[in-house]
């Protein structure tokens, strides 16, 4: 399976051991170290940059937050996996020793199993201390971070909507953003 993406790079499988656009991540992780760099020159201090996705742009958070020269404050990985995942940890630059890290993963995600989001957790492990590495997973959630939407919302709507989860798990995505929330502002203190 080989699928040209439009956005960051082109996906060969999704799968722990497909092969990988090496040449695309990388040029994509510099695009957005890049953004980085205009930040930090622009007097916005790393340690107040936070890198966050969801799917493919997670994985390219992850990738770029550990291989940045900059000590960014942490990253928000949603539904995602670590792009060269083999090259870690010695790709990681030391600055990334100390970052905190979210994932956040609905376990009935279908397009990336949670099990790469689990594998991913272990390996990021690796890299900085354990400790430093949150990984949340989320009941009767797909690869989605939306929160579902009652049935009278669903029928009057002019727009294809996901259907209502039933009362216990309609709480679970909005569980998910306020673990972002809550990371953020334990990360980002205001000034």
């Amino acid at each position: 399976m080989k699928m040209v993406m439009p956005s960051w790079f082109d996906l060969m499988g999704l799968s722990p051991d497909a092969p990988e656009d090496e040449a695309g991540i990388k040029k994509a992780a510099e695009s957005i170290k890049a953004l980085i760099e205009h930040e930090v020159k622009n007097g916005i201090p790393a340690n107040r940059i936070i890198l966050g996705g969801f799917s493919q742009g997670g994985a390219l958070s992850l990738y770029t937050a550990l291989t940045c020269p900059h000590p960014l404050a942490g990253i928000v990985a949603l539904s995602c996996w670590l792009p060269l995942h083999r090259a870690f940890p010695q790709a990681a630059n030391g600055m990334a020793r100390d970052m905190a890290i979210l994932q956040c993963h609905g376990e009935l995600d279908p397009m990336v199993p949670v099990r790469f989001g689990a594998l991913t957790s272990e390996k990021l492990k690796s890299v900085v201390p354990p400790a430093k590495v949150q990984f949340k997973t989320y009941p009767g959630v797909m690869h989605s971070s939306c929160p579902q939407v009652s049935a009278e919302e669903a029928s009057a709507s002019p727009l294809p909507l996901l259907p209502p989860l039933s009362p216990p798990l309609q709480t679970l995505p909005l569980q998910e953003m306020a673990a972002v929330k809550e990371f953020i502002e334990k990360l980002l203190p205001p000034i």
